[in-house]
């Protein structure tokens, strides 16, 4: 992995910010049974998962690269813009749970917008954290220790 300049965290999570959205879902999802039972269990699962969908495929491909975890997917859009021209395809950045955890980690300390969402991740991941008093955490040791370069 190479290391990650704080000037590009900066723009992705500005980026993220605009255009990125962040699903935080608790429930019951079916699960298949372990050690041979048949059938199915209930699970009180968290699904988290993060996306940054834009038209330019390059600044998404970018995203990946610097990165370095998630999917870009394209999405052709069906049907007519109201001028009756055709929709332009649609590129997204994609990435689930550890992954999602790393990249909001590092978007934390630059985001604005989703800031909360990003901290109810980290809060799931950290909750040691939640035991500090009032829930406060510098953010000169939090970058400190933040994963710029390093491997997950």
């Amino acid at each position: 992995m190479t290391k990650i300049s704080a000037a590009e965290v900066g723009y992705i999570a500005g980026l993220f910010d605009g255009e990125g959205s962040l699903h935080i879902r608790r429930g019951l999802e079916k699960k298949k049974k372990h050690r041979g039972k048949p059938g199915y269990r209930m699970s009180n699962s968290m699904r988290i998962s993060m996306e940054i969908s834009m038209t330019d495929e390059m600044v998404i491909r970018w995203v990946h690269e610097i990165l370095a975890v998630g999917t870009v997917i394209r999405r052709d859009i069906k049907g007519k813009t109201k001028s009756g021209g055709k929709f332009k395809t649609q590129w997204r950045w994609r990435c689930t749970f550890r992954d999602c955890y790393y990249v909001c980690r590092l978007l934390w300390p630059h985001a604005k917008v989703k800031l909360p969402k990003l901290e109810k991740v980290i809060d799931h991941y950290e909750p040691e954290i939640q035991d500090l008093d009032d829930n406060v955490v510098e953010l000169d040791r939090f970058r400190d220790n933040i994963w710029f370069g390093k491997d997950k």
